[in-house]
């Protein structure tokens, strides 16, 4: 069975449209619940709890209110934590024994969108079987529980201040970043409690930027997804380096001294080096947008690699399966399982420094072992649903983009999972025919979904 609510990362979607909207969210929360109830383990007497975290998204106040009436209603307790990034909820969860976590977000997306993801108990996210059994409870009339078994709310104080701790236990005892100057620019998002005071307890001298969120201007002209205002306050600043976090700071970009920007494949790279220098690194895991340069330089490190689906739900899946432990996408999404289960933007980049540490020097040095390919993504809106796959002008354009680039770079279509966007990208050595493929081929989708 399909899923018919839950993307690539949850439930997302336009605030006051299907599915976000208080009634349905209210409905998602006791739907979950009563799977929850179905599957725990706690002994005779006892509820389940979840730990509910949001952005800073004004509507995250009146989704948390809907979530949380929809566990009561099923008997189960809710842990608030308030503005928290992701990965924060999936340590919480972890590390307080709780049945599952919840995060209230659009991650990179504007303020006007919202969404619902699950972490299990693990710190991971939900398997497709949990998320198509909380699919069929929604649409089912929803009950409550009697008056003596509703669950109850609770606030967890020290939610904030745990997750910094865990953070700087990733990065080395023996290394400390005394001496470097670091712009953090939080994306007015999540983080802006908890990334600064990471960094800085380590020793940096810290300069912040997106970090007065009010609601509405979350990813607004800054963070991961608007690298250039970290770009430009590094260099203001005189900075050595700049970190990029996204709405809800599980994604990374950083910036060296001289305003040059690295994404996610770039900063893998330097931390599977880094490693590899310390213990064989048996394989590693991408994505279908992962570009080719990373590919060839693994390769050169007789370092295995293997592409996942879009999505890092699909990349940690990979890595599960082949027991490895790094992997990552473009945009920042980067997995180290031996520090988290998840993919974290602050953890992610306390391991790009410390290989920085370790190696000496600047980032800039650092990162210069891998020169990127250029690619071209072109996002071209469409309808929910379009067939695009199926239609004749666009699979005659790709037959031909990619009989012109043969041998030579990669063609890739492909529909977002959370956007109403047909993805059109072109990577290849040329950097002119990369851009001038991409632009006839995004122009044919333009035309045949008009």
């Amino acid at each position: 069975m399909s899923r018919k609510y839950f993307g690539t990362d949850g439930v997302r979607g336009r605030v006051g449209q299907l599915p976000i909207t208080p009634d349905f969210v209210m409905r998602l929360g006791y739907a979950a619940g009563k799977v929850l109830l179905g599957t725990s383990s706690m002994p005779v007497g006892e509820r389940p709890a979840v730990l509910i975290g949001k952005d800073t998204r004004l509507s995250g106040y009146m989704l948390e209110s809907a979530l949380e009436a929809g566990f009561a209603a099923a008997g189960v307790d809710t842990c608030l934590v308030g503005p928290i990034p992701t990965p924060a909820v999936a340590y919480l969860t972890r590390a307080l024994r709780l049945q599952a976590g919840i995060v209230i977000s659009a991650s990179h997306n504007p303020y006007y969108d919202n969404g619902i993801k699950f972490f299990s108990a693990q710190g991971t996210k939900l398997p497709d079987d949990v998320e198509r059994a909380i699919e069929a409870g929604i649409d089912q009339e929803m009950a409550c529980v009697g008056a003596a078994d509703l669950g109850r709310a609770m606030r967890i104080e020290d939610a904030r201040g745990r997750y910094i701790e865990f953070c700087k236990s990733t990065f080395p005892n023996d290394l400390d970043l005394r001496g470097l100057k670091i712009v953090v620019d939080c994306a007015h998002g999540a983080a802006y409690q908890t990334a600064p005071s990471v960094f800085h307890e380590l020793g940096a001298e810290i300069v912040t930027i997106g970090v007065q969120p009010n609601g509405l201007n979350i990813n607004e002209g800054c963070g991961a997804t608007s690298p250039k205002a970290l770009a430009d306050a590094v260099l203001a600043h005189r900075a050595d380096v700049g970190l990029a976090l996204d709405g809800d700071a599980d994604r990374i970009q950083m910036v060296d001294a001289e305003g040059n920007l690295y994404d996610g494949d770039q900063l893998l790279f330097a931390i599977v080096r880094s490693r590899a220098r310390q213990a064989p690194v048996n394989g590693v895991v991408g994505t279908l947008m992962t570009n080719l340069a990373l590919e060839h330089a693994l390769e050169k490190l007789d370092i295995p690699f293997a592409r996942a689906a879009v999505g890092d739900r699909y990349v940690v899946e990979m890595l599960n399966e082949k027991g490895w432990l790094f992997g990552g996408e473009n945009s920042g999404h980067i997995l180290a399982l031996d520090r988290h289960t998840t993919g974290d933007g602050t953890v992610a980049a306390l391991q790009v420094l410390a290989a920085l540490r370790e190696a000496g020097g600047d980032l800039k040095s650092l990162l210069a072992g891998l020169k990127l390919y250029p690619q071209k993504l072109i996002n071209v809106q469409i309808v929910k649903g379009f067939p695009w796959k199926d239609h004749p002008a666009i699979t005659a354009e790709l037959a031909a983009v990619e009989s012109r680039m043969a041998g030579r770079g990669r063609v890739l279509l492909r529909a977002s999972g959370t956007e109403p966007l047909l993805r059109v990208m072109v990577e290849g050595e040329d950097a002119a025919q990369v851009a001038g493929e991409a632009e006839r081929l995004a122009c044919v989708v333009r035309e045949a979904v008009q």
